[in-house]
C-alpha cells in the first residue's frame, strides 16, 4: 500500500499555491508560510521556537500554537515587496498599521469597499459579510496583503511534519519510551491544537519529518527522479521512499513502514551502529573522552582524530551495506541525505558510497546528494503534502 500524496514536478491548477506549515524537531518547532509556485518560504514568515527536553503536553501545544499564530499575523508577514500598491486602487498601510482592523491610520476610514468586519469575522475564510468574496486575493484578512498570498492560498489546511512514532492519519503522538517526547505519548495533537490556532483551520495534515524532507528535496532539487530515497542522519536514522512523488510505506520493495531504522547490522538494530547515541558512546568507550554529539565527533575526525574517523567510517560503511539491498529492490535512482551530519559530507560520503557499492557494484551509479538545508526542505515538503489534500 502507498500513501497517495506527494508533490510532482507540477502543481495541479486546483491546488493552493500558498500553505502554512509546521516542522517539529527534537529541540524546536518552526512555522512558516510556503509559496509553492516559487518553491520557497515566503519572506518574513519563518518563526522558530525551542522545545525543551521532556516538554509536557500543555507547553508543547502552547509552543506550537505560538509559532503557528505568529506567522499568520500582519507583523510576522511584513510589508509587500512589489511596491505596496493594491490591485483595487488603494495603497497598503505601513507595516504594523491598521491595528483596529477597520481604519487605515494614514487615510482614515476606507471608502472604496466599505469597512472591514470585526477581527475574527470572515467565517467562510475569505468572504466579507457585506460584500461577498474578497475581490482580488481571496486571502484571509489577517495576512494583511502579503505578496505571497494569492487566490490559491490554503490557509484552512496546515501541513505539519513531526518525527515518529506518530499516528499521522489521526494526529496522535505515539512516543512511548521516546525519552525527549515520552510525556506526549497518546496526546491527540490534532484535536487539541486546532482550536488554539487563529484563524481556526479546517484541517491539519500530519506527515513524517523524513517524508517531508524527501518531498521537499524532490520538489526543489530532483523533480525528474522516478524513485527517490531520503535518509536523515542525526539522533537516529529517518527514511522515506518516493515512487514518482508518492510516499511508499507498505510494499515488499521497502523496509517495514518504509523505516530504515528497523533494519539490522550483524543481528543488532541499525541505530546501535548508526546514530548519535551509538557513535558518541563508541568514542567514549574507546578513548575515555566524552564527545558532544555528531558535530563534535565529525570535527574531531576532520582534525585527524583517528578514532573518531574510524568510528564514522565504520558506521557509514555499515549504513551503506544495510541500505544497498533495499535501494536495489526499490530501483532507486536518487538518494538524498539530510540531518546534522551532512555538514561533514566529504568525510561521510566516501565510506557510505563504499558500503553501497561493496554490496551491489551497480549502486555506484546512483545519484547521491546531501542537503544541509533540511529544515527548509521539510517545510516545503509539508506544504506540498498539505496542498494535495486541501
Amino acid at each position: 500500500m502507498t500513501v497517495p500524496e506527494g508533490p510532482g514536478p507540477h502543481r495541479r491548477a486546483d491546488e493552493p499555491s500558498v500553505v502554512p506549515v509546521l516542522e517539529v524537531g527534537g529541540s524546536h518547532v518552526t512555522a512558516a508560510v510556503v509559496d509553492l509556485d516559487r518553491a520557497r518560504i515566503a519572506d518574513g514568515t519563518r518563526r522558530r521556537l525551542p522545545l525543551t527536553p521532556g516538554i509536557g503536553p500543555e507547553d508543547f501545544l502552547a509552543t506550537l500554537a505560538e509559532a503557528a499564530n505568529g506567522v499568520l499575523t500582519v507583523g510576522a508577514l511584513g510589508a509587500r515587496t512589489d511596491g505596496g500598491v493594491r490591485t483595487d486602487g488603494g495603497a497598503f498601510p505601513d507595516r504594523g498599521a491598521r491595528t483596529d482592523r477597520g481604519t487605515y491610520p494614514d487615510r482614515g476610514v476606507r471608502t472604496d469597499r466599505g469597512t472591514y468586519p470585526p477581527r475574527g469575522a470572515c467565517p467562510d475564510r475569505g468572504a466579507y459579510p457585506d460584500q461577498g468574496t474578497h475581490p482580488d486575493r481571496g486571502a484571509h484578512p489577517s495576512l494583511g496583503g502579503h505578496p505571497a498570498v494569492g487566490a490559491h492560498a490554503a490557509l484552512g489546511t496546515w501541513g505539519i511534519a513531526v518525527p515518529g512514532p506518530f499516528d499521522y492519519a489521526r494526529g496522535i503522538a505515539r512516543y512511548h519510551g521516546v525519552g525527549k517526547f515520552a510525556s506526549l505519548d497518546g496526546l491527540a495533537v490534532g484535536d487539541l491544537l486546532t482550536p488554539r490556532l487563529n484563524p481556526r483551520p479546517t484541517r491539519l495534515r500530519f506527515l513524517n519529518d523524513a517524508s517531508a524532507f524527501a518531498l521537499g528535496a524532490r520538489l526543489t532539487a530532483h523533480p525528474g527522479s522516478r524513485r527517490l530515497v531520503a535518509i536523515t542522519l542525526g539522533t537516529g536514522v529517518g527514511s522515506a521512499f518516493l515512487d514518482r512523488g508518492t510516499i511508499v510505506e507498505d510494499d515488499p520493495r521497502v523496509p517495514p513502514e518504509g523505516r530504515v531504522d528497523l533494519l539490522t547490522v550483524d543481528g543488532r538494530p541499525l541505530e546501535d551502529t548508526v546514530s548519535t547515541r551509538a557513535m558518541t558512546a563508541h568514542y567514549m568507550d574507546r578513548t575515555g573522552r566524552p564527545v558532544d554529539g555528531l558535530r563534535e565527533l565529525t570535527a574531531r575526525a576532520a582534525a585527524d582524530d583517528a578514532t573518531a574517523r574510524d568510528i564514522i567510517t565504520s558506521a557509514l560503511h555499515a549504513l551503506g551495506g544495510a541500505l544497498a539491498p533495499w535501494l536495489t529492490a526499490f530501483e532507486a535512482d536518487t538518494v538524498v541525505f539530510g540531518g546534522s551530519i551532512t555538514a561533514a559530507w566529504p568525510l561521510i560520503g566516501p565510506p557510505l558510497t563504499a558500503g553501497l557499492s561493496h554490496h551491489t557494484p551497480s549502486l555506484a551509479r546512483l545519484t547521491l546528494s546531501a542537503r544541509a538545508d533540511g529544515e527548509d526542505q521539510a517545510l516545503l515538503g509539508a506544504a506540498a503534502f498539505a496542498a494535495r489534500g486541501a
